[in-house]
């Protein structure tokens, strides 16, 4: 069964963006990065697209 996220809509804060662009450059996959930052893949796909991040997406 899938994980639920209780964090659901919380804004992003700066540590969490700095995060995210930190792993997305080091070419972590999707799924890896949500779960660092505990927030939902679709959560950390929207948020990269806006920043203007590529995130590989593993099989």
């Amino acid at each position: 069964m899938a994980e639920r996220f209780e964090r659901h809509k919380q804004p992003w804060t700066a540590d969490e963006i700095h995060k995210l662009h930190t792993l997305a450059k080091k070419g972590m996959a999707l799924k890896a990065i949500a779960k660092a930052l505990t927030r939902s893949e679709e959560s950390v796909k929207i948020r990269a697209k806006n920043d203007g991040l590529g995130i590989v997406k593993l099989r």
